[in-house]
């Protein structure tokens, strides 16, 4: 099941700065052997609330190649290049089953409420 990293990232100054752009021209080689690749980059268009900044969406084939990648010492070498250098929120969120349904979930809820609520 693929896992999603997404970042909130904020550029102070919106134009990343010598170490920034280092960083970016070193990710890439770290990334790949785990499987990973981006999908999305960029500013996004809200349509509700507030994002400041970009949006960087990438996926891993599962969780533990997106946290293999995170902790490896190749990528741990340059993060500080990243957060002494931007704003960053990043979040891994795996995908659903293919058969996933909000209602199903919504009716998966009601059901778990209905059975506490009995006693049972």
């Amino acid at each position: 099941m693929a896992t999603y990293l997404i970042n909130h990232l904020r550029i102070p100054g919106g134009i990343p700065n010598d170490a920034g752009l280092t960083y970016l021209e070193r990710v890439e080689a770290t990334v790949k052997p785990y499987g990973g690749k981006w999908l999305a980059n960029g500013e996004a268009s809200v349509v509700e609330g507030a994002w400041p900044g970009l949006v960087v969406l990438m996926e891993f084939p599962d969780r533990s190649a997106a946290e293999k990648w995170y902790n490896s010492p190749e990528y741990q070498e340059i993060l500080p290049l990243r957060v002494n250098n931007a704003i960053s929120d990043i979040v891994l969120i795996d995908s659903l089953p293919a058969d996933y349904t909000v209602r199903g979930f919504a009716q998966q809820v009601r059901a778990a409420v209905a059975a506490a609520g009995s006693g049972d």
